[in-house]
Formats: structure tokens, C-alpha cells, sequence
């Protein structure tokens, strides 16, 4: 798998779609998916072809209905950032208006606050049913 060190390091790789892989940020202020396109030297969705657009799009549907599914959020909010990794990744945060930075950006609101081990287990498993992806 192609993935930038800043990702590695960050997050969780929770399995493989057909395009991207499922990466979970562990902080368990937000419930919070990446979809990271398997494809090399692309930092923008327009670079890949209109095939892997198309199913960039659907793989970030699958993930966004499976979040609702689980965690039940006011809002999802889907975004491509890219400003600290260059490698095209798109965040999938799970909102709440009792989060601790609704209703702006979750970027640097507050502190990064870890899962308890159990409930992390339990979000990883519970998510990699739903996608039907294992790593």
C-alpha cells in the first residue's frame, strides 16, 4: 500500500476498498474515516482518471452512510484538504452539535483525546464489517 509517513504515523489502517484505503484517525473526540486513493504522485481529485473519480465518489458515499449507520452524527463532513499532506487523502468526521468544536472546523479545536481500548477495538471492528475490509 502507498501511503505518505505523516498518515502512517497518524492513523490506524483499518482495510482496503477497491480504490482507497480505510484509514481511522484515532481521536475519540470525532468518530473520523480517511479514504486514501491507492494511486501514486496524485495530491488532487481531478488527477485521478474520471474511472477512479467515480469511484472515489462512491467509496466516500459507502463510507459516509456507514458512519451514520454507526455513530448517528447531526452532520458528516467530507473534506480534501491536503495542506500538511500532499497525498491525496479525504477526511469523513463525524459531527455532533455536543462535539467540542461544532459547529467549526474540528482542525485544531481541541486537544487530540484517546480512545479507551475497548471502544477503539470496537469501533475497528464495527467499521471494518460495515466496509467488509480487514488489514
Amino acid at each position: 500500500m502507498i501511503l505518505h509517513p505523516q498518515l502512517e504515523k497518524d492513523c490506524i489502517v483499518l482495510g482496503q476498498l477497491d480504490l482507497c484505503a480505510v484509514l481511522l484517525m484515532p481521536d475519540a473526540n470525532y468518530p473520523w474515516l480517511i479514504l486514501v486513493p491507492q494511486r501514486e504522485n496524485i495530491s488532487e481529485i481531478y488527477q485521478l482518471s474520471e474511472q477512479d473519480q467515480q469511484l472515489l465518489i462512491q467509496e466516500s458515499s459507502q463510507v459516509s452512510r456507514v458512519m451514520v449507520e454507526l455513530f448517528k452524527p447531526d452532520k458528516i463532513n467530507v473534506a480534501a484538504l491536503g495542506n500538511m499532506v500532499p497525498q491525496l487523502h479525504v477526511h469523513h468526521v463525524a459531527r455532533f452539535r455536543t462535539d467540542a468544536a461544532w459547529p467549526a472546523p474540528v482542525w485544531g479545536a481541541v486537544p487530540t483525546k484517546s480512545y479507551d481500548i475497548i471502544v477503539l477495538k470496537k469501533i475497528t471492528m464495527e467499521v471494518q464489517q460495515a466496509l467488509n475490509i480487514f488489514n
